[in-house]
């Protein structure tokens, strides 16, 4: 079979370059479901054949008791509990006014010092296969962002092998997969990402939907090798700490903005009670706006508490009955006067080979 290139050229993702969640014809400019959510979260049991893995200390945790109860999810039967939740995620983004696609992310596992698979230590694993499968299967809606840890021995095969099958970007949770993002041995993986043309979208803050052993590994800060080495790197959560009480890495999100012109940052989770801080903050720095990614964090929910006492009563009421995920944070951003882009100007001009 003869490899070729593969663009996104398509007219909607040329419509997503640049495209702002907020401007004087914001509802022009969205109406035509131009925006590309690059923050969806996969989820799946494992079903002997995807690759994934859910610990016992995961199933009974908060996070999937309510993620299995949200979606009438049956742990008995994983194959049909899969396929219902892409089902009802499919169901919400095709209803959206907004949004026409969502990259899916998966979840690496962690390593340990030889590169190895560490089953002890990871308790949630997404593989880039399923990942990968399911963007295939719903190629107008969905896009691959796969999960690669730094630290296992094939990292930088996984990344030339997931780039030659169409993946998107490339996601990391520090925190959980254990690993440092500053640490010089993943030099190589970074510039294959550069080569490559995949963005490293990497968790910043506070971890609490998984098990975090070092929450410094979520400074932002730590993000500066990958940009030295030339990759595009995104943010994400805008760098909120998560901690509620104050927003610490403010001053290194805005650093990184005016140091690195291809450093971004998603708004995902921005709604949360946690993070909702950072989202009235950056109403105050327009010059980050440029640099600010649409995102979800799907499939957590959009709070509407930010833009209390803070927009006009019709703009709430508006918000409030947008019961759409992907439409509130849209509204939201909107009520705030937020400006974001869409990843589809990142990845336009993104070059990957596939075999056919």
């Amino acid at each position: 079979m003869a490899l070729h290139e593969r663009r996104f050229t398509n007219d909607a993702l040329r419509r997503a370059q640049g495209v702002p969640c907020l401007s004087r014809d914001a509802s022009r400019a969205t109406t035509g479901k131009s925006l590309i959510d690059c923050h969806v979260h996969l989820a799946a049991l494992p079903d002997g054949d995807n690759g994934c893995y859910i610990s016992p200390k995961m199933l009974r945790s908060p996070l999937f008791r309510y993620l299995l109860w949200k979606h009438q999810l049956s742990p008995d039967k994983p194959r049909e509990a899969n396929q219902k939740y892409l089902d009802d995620l499919l169901t919400e983004l095709r209803a959206s006014r907004h949004v026409q696609k969502a990259v899916l992310l998966g979840m690496d596992g962690v390593y340990d010092q030889n590169g190895r698979l560490n089953p002890a230590d990871t308790d949630f694993l997404i593989s880039n296969d399923y990942v990968l499968k399911s963007a295939k299967a719903y190629p107008n809606e969905f896009l691959a962002g796969v999960s690669i840890n730094p630290q296992r021995r094939d990292a930088v095969e996984e990344v030339h092998r997931c780039a030659d099958v169409g993946a998107a970007l490339v996601k990391v949770l520090p925190n959980a997969q254990q690993f440092n993002p500053a640490d010089t041995r993943y030099k190589a993986f970074y510039r294959a990402l550069a080569e490559r043309k995949l963005p490293f979208l990497s968790h910043v803050g506070y971890e609490f939907s998984l098990i975090g052993k070092d929450q410094s590994l979520g400074d932002p800060d730590r993000l500066k090798l990958a940009l030295d080495e030339g990759a595009t790197v995104i943010a994400a959560h805008a760098c909120s700490y998560g901690l509620i009480i104050y927003e610490k890495f403010l001053p290194t999100l805005r650093d990184l903005v005016k140091r690195y012109p291809h450093f971004y940052s998603d708004i995902s989770a921005l709604t949360q009670p946690n993070r909702f801080r950072m989202l009235l903050h950056l109403r105050q720095y327009p010059e980050v706006h440029e640099r600010l990614l649409f995102g979800t964090d799907y499939p957590l929910s959009v709070f509407h508490v930010a833009a209390w006492g803070r927009v006009a009563f019709g703009t709430l009421r508006k918000i409030i009955r947008t019961k759409n995920r992907f439409d509130r944070q849209v509204e939201v951003c909107n009520g705030l006067r937020l400006r974001c882009r869409s990843l589809g100007g990142l990845i336009l001009h993104s070059t990957t080979k596939t075999t056919l």
